[in-house]
């Protein structure tokens, strides 16, 4: 547990470095706390839902013979598909606030001399 709090907390170091340059970099570290869940933490989560899923389908045609472990195996079928299905629902949910309140990752306007 004290490992899961110390990761979450690293995510947050690039808000808190930027705490006082107000508006414009709360934007940017909102921006950056996206980009890492958007880039590294859903694709991370879906991509073991799948791998629970694919376990789940292996062991249900191995063991099809035991129906106790034809019953385990649903189980970790169901539990993938559930899982893919809300982290896919997240994704979305965080691009939909993303799109409203105008958070897309843009090139910085520099000045021209």
């Amino acid at each position: 547990m004290k490992k899961i709090i110390i990761a979450g907390s690293l995510y947050a170091l690039p808000f808190l470095a930027l705490a006082q340059g107000g508006f414009s970099s709360i934007q940017q570290s909102l921006q950056t706390i996206i980009q890492i869940v958007n880039t590294t933490i859903i694709p991370l989560f879906i991509g073991i839902g799948v791998l629970v899923f694919i376990y789940g389908v292996i062991q249900y045609i191995i063991k099809a013979g035991d129906e106790e472990a034809r019953k385990s195996a649903r189980q970790y079928i169901i539990w993938g598909i559930i899982g893919i299905f809300v982290m896919v629902s997240v994704w979305g949910l965080v691009n939909i606030l993303v799109s409203t309140f105008g958070l897309q990752q843009t090139k910085p306007v520099y000045p021209q001399i």
